[in-house]
């Protein structure tokens, strides 16, 4: 199993940064769990989570690179180091060559184009440095930002996966989203770039 690539320095676009995930973000992690109380719902959790779930999470990130199965990236303004929100990349199929990502931002980071302009980086990032043809989002019906910011970002809509989840107790549908690595990036079956 390939490892994940290494985010050596942040990745920008002069209006959003991305960076790997710290443990110094853990404080603003906790404080949007704490002024948005649907947040866990809408990324898939049953509740927020605790500092020391978070710092066990920031103390497995290294193994989970190096093994390929899952990536966190935190979301900063330009010229801060304050955690906006995050993405968190995992469901790594490395023989289909693909993942799936999911983000979330602090309330007062929405709205402002960071989210699509995170996804993008993020979504380009997994195709090129790890070599993925796929990534795909999966949003609850009740996450419209998160869709929107996913079409912002390039990825296509494909459509709805029926009762595929279940969220506080009751089967959900999820809407799947995807972006797709150019073909002009895919490499040939030989594994060389074109």
């Amino acid at each position: 199993m390939p490892a994940i690539s290494e985010l050596d320095e942040p990745l920008s676009d002069g209006h959003v940064c991305i960076r790997l995930a710290a443990e110094r973000d853990i404080p603003e992690i906790l404080i949007a769990h704490q002024d948005d109380p649907v947040l866990a719902e809408l990324i898939g959790l049953v509740r927020p989570p605790t500092g020391a779930e978070l710092g066990r999470a920031m103390e497995g990130a290294a193994v989970g690179r190096a093994t390929g199965t899952a990536v966190t990236l935190t979301i900063l303004e330009p010229g801060s180091d304050e955690c906006c929100g995050q993405i968190h990349a995992e469901r790594f199929d490395w023989e289909h060559a693909h993942a799936e990502i999911s983000i979330w931002l602090v309330p007062d980071a929405r709205g402002r184009g960071l989210g699509h302009r995170a996804l993008a980086l993020s979504a380009a990032w997994l195709l090129e440095a790890c070599r993925l043809e796929r990534v795909q989002l999966l949003a609850p019906p009740g996450n419209e930002p998160a869709i929107r910011a996913a079409l912002a970002a390039g990825f296509t809509s494909e459509g709805i996966l029926r009762s595929h989840a279940r969220l506080r107790g009751t089967r959900t549908d999820l809407t799947v989203l995807s972006r797709i690595a150019s073909d002009e990036a895919r490499p040939s079956s030989d594994g060389a770039r074109p």
